[in-house]
């Protein structure tokens, strides 16, 4: 009896401990238990247009990034100098974009995006769409006179409308049939006939005037290249984009196939903003 008893008090005493000991390191396990990590956020991806173009040519792009979480912003591109575009990007970015962001130029918005970029270094990578990339001392005009450009021709009357002003500047609009035939050749009758009507200047100084340090030599850089771009022929974008190490998507695209291609542009983007 005495035997029963003694067991009966020795199991209530393990249990009794066994208790204890768990109450003591349920504690330490559950200050023990790593913490939730944080969801990264998104980047800010700024798009800018290039020449002969507005915002509104980036809004089926923009449209999907915004379904797809994305903070957008589009920028007007003021199309007067290179060097002054850039500094108003520059300053845009620095007062309207926070935490990381993924600077996107298309056509001669490249050559902007090239030259702003370094000025903020919260820009996280670059991407081309039929753009220009230049080195440092290129320009608009010395890429296109250097290819097999459409715009590359001995008389540039035939491709331009220039208009001319009273203190020696001058800026270029496309003629009509240049659009239909060479810069949007994969896009409707009706949509030619709104960029041809809608179209901005650029000024003949901007298209002249020479890139500085290019951001693509210390960012990450991707690349989107319509093959049937007659405007920034394929090879001189492969050349670009190879020299800049970037990472190429090809598209059947005119030089417009931020319209025409608008998903897989879109998709290259959000592969550059992961």
């Amino acid at each position: 009896m005495k035997l029963r008893t003694s067991l009966r008090v020795a199991a209530i005493g393990l249990g009794v401990a066994a208790l204890t000991t768990t109450a003591a390191i349920a504690p330490a396990l559950a200050n023990s238990t790593s913490p939730t990590p944080s969801p990264v956020a998104k980047p800010t991806i700024v798009l800018v247009h290039g020449a002969w173009a507005d915002s509104s040519s980036w809004d089926n792009v923009r449209q999907q990034l915004q379904r797809d979480g994305y903070t957008v912003l589009v920028p007007p591109n003021p199309l007067r100098g290179l060097s002054s575009d850039a500094s108003y990007l520059s300053t845009y970015l620095a007062q309207r974009a926070t935490g990381p962001v993924v600077l996107v130029g298309h056509s001669y918005g490249g050559a902007g995006i090239t030259n702003a970029a370094l000025s903020d270094p919260d820009v996280k990578a670059l991407v081309y769409v039929d753009a220009f990339m230049p080195d440092s001392g290129e320009s608009v005009g010395s890429i296109v006179g250097s290819s097999t450009s459409a715009l590359n021709v001995a008389d540039p009357t035939s491709v331009y409308d220039v208009v001319g002003f009273a203190d020696g500047s001058a800026e270029a609009y496309l003629k009509p049939a240049v659009i239909e035939k060479d810069v949007a050749a994969d896009l409707s009758p009706l949509e030619q006939q709104t960029i041809i009507a809608d179209q901005l200047p650029i000024s003949l100084g901007a298209v002249s005037e020479v890139s500085g340090t290019p951001a693509w030599k210390t960012i990450r850089t991707y690349s989107v290249i319509g093959t049937q771009d007659l405007v920034l022929p394929e090879a001189t974008q492969l050349q670009e984009a190879h020299r800049a190490h970037a990472t190429i998507t090809l598209v059947n695209g005119s030089h417009l196939s931020l319209i025409s291609k608008w998903r897989q542009v879109a998709q290259t983007i959000e592969a550059a903003a992961r």
